[in-house]
């Protein structure tokens, strides 16, 4: 089992994002200020030599994988290449160099998506690769197996420690509200945000409202995160979720709520809803000892006053 110092170097790939800053901040908050941090600038994790650069003059003992290139069913549906090739590039490169250089312990982020679209609900460990993928986001869904398949064969072949943590859907401060890429949470706090300003009659969402979606905020991800890379060894996957669902109309109908948008919402039943539920069984992280502790609501308050910020600055979108 692992345990964090203030001097401990922790390399936490892809920081910038929804999920790694939320990892810099949970781990500062535990006295880790040993930290190593690359901007997309200042290193290009699609390349491996200057991966492998990296590792060998910085010697990471801890490493979270968050980086990856994310988007909701509109940014897969458009690059189902690049969601694929770079997804594969990146966490190949990381998942090699930390058995290059002997990393003590790798948390691999993948993702619910690895799990077939007519699994049965709640969704476990057991159903990995048990059927076909959902198609609207296969391409990066295969790039995720991938990123699995090669975690257990490093630990197979050669003794390194790679923990695999699949998240289901993550939202909260930190993400993108650019309506090519971001997820469905963040899209529509815009949407009815800038609804409710421009005083717009109704709002357009995809999909008929029917599918059922569990959310996480990404503050309970990375504190799960940390409790895992503490308290878990085994190579079998884990699921990280709170086990409940909504569906996409209640999600849409409370965000307008929220925001006090009096308007009308209207479904767009040519779009696609993407696979008709997804909720992740828990039990086994339950059993560990770890339970969300953030509500939807309050979740989704967060998130408002995410959007609230980023439409008074620059609207600078995140890394």
């Amino acid at each position: 089992m692992v345990t964090f110092s203030s001097d401990s170097r922790i390399y936490v790939a892809g920081h910038a994002g929804l999920v790694g800053s939320a990892l810099v901040t949970r781990l500062r908050k535990a006295s880790c200020e040993n930290l190593i941090l690359r901007t997309r600038q200042e290193l290009d994790l699609t390349s491996r030599d200057a991966v492998f650069q990296m590792f060998e003059q910085t010697r990471p003992e801890f490493v979270f994988i968050a980086a990856a290139r994310v988007g909701g069913i509109a940014a897969n549906m458009a690059s189902p290449v690049e969601f694929l090739v770079e997804n594969l590039d990146i966490q190949n490169n990381l998942l090699l160099a930390c058995a290059r250089f002997r990393v003590a312990k790798t948390l691999f982020l993948g993702s619910s998506c690895i799990y077939p679209r007519d699994a049965s609900q709640p969704m476990r460990e057991d159903d990995f690769m048990t059927g076909p993928l959902e198609p609207t986001n296969e391409s990066y869904a295969i790039a995720k197996i991938a990123g699995i398949r090669l975690a257990r064969a490093l630990r197979a072949e050669h003794g390194v420690n790679v923990i695999c943590a699949m998240p289901s859907n993550v939202y909260g401060p930190g993400d993108h509200f650019d309506l090519t890429r971001a997820h469905v949470a963040s899209a529509l706090v815009r949407r009815f945000g800038e609804a409710k300003q421009n005083l717009a009659p109704s709002v357009g969402v995809w999909g008929t409202g029917s599918a059922r979606r569990e959310l996480l905020h990404v503050a309970d991800l990375a504190d799960a995160c940390l409790f895992l890379m503490e308290h878990y060894d085994s190579p079998e996957l884990v699921n990280v979720g709170t086990g409940e669902d909504v569906t996409i109309r209640e999600l849409a109908e409370t965000i307008g709520r929220l925001l006090e948008y009096q308007g009308e919402i209207q479904w767009d039943a040519t779009k696609p809803d993407g696979m008709p539920r997804k909720v992740l069984d828990v039990s086994r992280l339950h059993g560990l000892g770890w339970r969300h502790s953030i509500g939807f609501e309050d979740g989704l308050q967060s998130l408002i006053g995410a959007f609230n910020s980023w439409q008074a600055g620059s609207k600078a979108e995140p890394a």
